[in-house]
């Protein structure tokens, strides 16, 4: 599966759960699980709660995500 094949969401961080994974609400009433891209970490970008974010998710399972953006 390439990068073109993933949904984007936008949504805004709920909770900071262990690992580095981090519950996100999206705007059309759905909870996703998602956790930093490699390129987020590299670049040391901290997200916090309250912070609005963009996900990629699967079109097979979208209970989990990566995230690749904050606004």
């Amino acid at each position: 599966m390439s990068r073109n094949d993933l949904i984007q969401l936008e949504g805004v961080i709920a909770k900071v759960l262990g690992g580095g994974t981090m519950e996100i609400e999206c705007k059309n009433d759905i909870t996703v699980r998602g956790v930093l891209s490699g390129r987020m970490k590299k670049h040391r970008i901290k997200v916090m709660v309250g912070d609005r974010v963009q996900i990629s998710v699967s079109p097979y399972d979208t209970t989990h995500g990566l995230i690749t953006y904050r606004f």
